[in-house]
């Protein structure tokens, strides 16, 4: 009994696991058709989402929307993590993470901005590789890190803001996700590093430095 109820608790865990990863690459999927190269979806002049005096978005179209759009909100407050404790909408519990957005816009400013004709690329290249790497299970671990990076950055850009109106924790739970997806390296059930982690381990058993890494990425 303790041995089936053991068996079927281990297969619960791979489902779930996989379901995870699939949901996750899925995620990415989606995203990619709204900012595909060469334009990015932006409008032929290139020009990013601003806003007036009043703090009113004049909004463009594709990467250069939301780039512009995460620019002008790196300068207004950012709390996260927010909860009401009293229901009456204060005190409040929040993390302000207004200084680290200020350094992701000032990034965004000097250097996406006037490279993304190019930078564009690296943008998708990211979140296509995602989709790739968890949907097949190929270095799944590597995957998991790339969704970290990706998922962080839109956290601190756009978590929590109110034009457009952003639901926070839809980052916070891709970054969650995206985290087990790294320590679980789920390509090792029902994907193609199953197939793989023999072969690296061979070779790394004998002394090949490369494959000793990339088996630590699947």
């Amino acid at each position: 009994m303790k041995a089936s109820f053991k068996v079927g608790e281990e297969r619960l865990q791979k489902v779930a696991l996989v379901v995870g990863r699939v949901a996750l690459a899925y995620l990415f999927f989606t995203q990619l058709w709204w900012k595909t190269p060469p334009t990015f979806g932006c409008p032929p002049d290139y020009s990013f989402t601003t806003a007036d005096s009043s703090g009113n978005l004049s909004r463009t179209s594709g990467l250069c929307d939301w780039v512009g759009i995460e620019t002008v909100w790196s300068a207004r407050p950012r709390p996260v993590l927010a909860a009401n404790i009293d229901n009456k909408g204060a005190p409040e519990l929040a993390i302000d993470i207004g200084f680290i957005a200020r350094a992701n816009g000032a990034f965004l400013e000097g250097f996406v901005r006037p490279n993304i004709r190019w930078f564009g690329y690296i943008i998708w290249g990211m979140e296509a590789s995602i989709f790739v790497s968890l949907l097949l299970g190929l270095f799944s671990r590597l995957g998991g890190l790339v969704a970290i990076a990706q998922s962080s950055q839109l956290l601190i850009g756009l978590a929590g803001i109110s034009t457009p109106p952003e639901w926070e924790w839809s980052y916070n739970l891709m970054v969650v996700l995206s985290l087990l997806m790294f320590a679980f390296a789920p390509g090792r059930v029902f994907g193609l590093d199953a197939l793989l982690r023999p072969r690296l381990e061979a070779a790394a058993q004998k002394g090949n430095r490369l494959a000793g890494s990339l088996l630590w990425l699947t």
